[in-house]
């Protein structure tokens, strides 16, 4: 055993990491994508004060369904520094980043996070 060891973590620029949500956001089927209305998906640094540290993402909103007119959109946020600290490459990376960002779109349809996790996005 180590002491102090800290495993490798992946850093990518911020312009990357953007890039590989959006990545992510293209790889959402057509159909369920043209189901989502009004919503956002962010990338912050950290998750809000009062959350956990190491939370990966963050759904703000009514679930689908639900009367949202007139309101602002509906959020999704994907915080980068934990997703970066998780992972030891850039591959596991892109990963990680699709789940988060298909678990928080579940939200956004109603889908609870026991549901996400049997599906396989949590």
């Amino acid at each position: 055993m180590v002491l102090g060891y800290v495993a490798d973590v992946v850093e990518v620029s911020r312009e990357r990491f953007e890039e590989l949500v959006d990545d992510a956001l293209d790889l959402i089927p057509a159909e369920l994508a043209a189901m989502v209305h009004n919503l956002v998906v962010l990338v912050e640094e950290e998750p809000p004060p009062g959350e956990p540290d190491d939370l990966l993402g963050l759904y703000d909103g009514s679930t689908l369904g639900l009367d949202a007119a007139g309101h602002l959109p509906d959020q999704v946020f994907v915080f980068r520094r934990p997703l970066m600290e998780l992972c030891e490459d850039e591959a596991e990376l892109v990963k990680e980043i699709r789940v988060t960002v298909i678990h928080e779109i579940g939200h956004h349809f109603g889908i609870d996070d026991a549901r996400l996790h049997e599906l396989g996005w949590a």
